[in-house]
């Protein structure tokens, strides 16, 4: 029997409105990390600005501590929304899967609205970095169907959990 891995997680709501007192899909991240067993050691509000966006998750892909990045917000087809050109070109490694099978899911809800999301997901420095729009439902979706499985580290065949616990526990 594999032991859980508990990670070290980031959590980064991107907005123009949000607060600290009504970031309910940055809560709902939290709480549900808490649940399977993870810990939020960083968590951030911030607007819609490229450039302030990549300060945050460059910042957190360069801390030790932080082994998962998860992203509400700013994924979506507005002129504003610039989280996929803030966080796309600090990739090492694209998770394309991510975004297609989040549209995928997506389609039993909003149908073809869901073209209009541009979720991605992909690694950099040894972090996994997921991007999600902020309404709780594709939160909430995501993270059931999709990163859940794959910051388990019981699940199989495969998932990212073994790979990231390396980063905070060298060999």
């Amino acid at each position: 029997m594999t032991d859980l891995i508990s990670l070290g997680c980031a959590v980064l709501t991107v907005s123009d409105k949000r607060t600290a007192g009504d970031d309910t899909s940055g809560n709902l991240l939290a709480q549900s990390l808490a649940q399977a067993g993870h810990v939020c050691v960083r968590r951030d509000i911030v607007p819609e600005n490229l450039y302030q966006i990549r300060r945050v998750i460059s910042d957190w892909i360069a801390d030790p501590a932080v082994q998962v990045i998860l992203t509400s917000g700013g994924t979506g087809f507005s002129h504003k929304n610039s989280v996929p050109e803030a966080v796309a070109p600090l990739f090492d490694k694209e998770i394309a899967g991510f975004g297609e099978l989040f549209r995928q899911l997506s389609y039993a809800e909003v149908g073809s609205s869901t073209i209009q999301s541009r979720a991605l997901a992909g690694h950099a420095n040894d972090t996994v970095i997921f991007c999600m729009p902020g309404s709780n439902d594709a939160v909430a979706l995501a993270w059931t169907h999709i990163i859940r499985e794959q910051l388990d580290s019981s699940y199989k065949p495969c998932n990212f959990a073994t790979h990231l616990h390396r980063r905070a526990n060298p060999a």
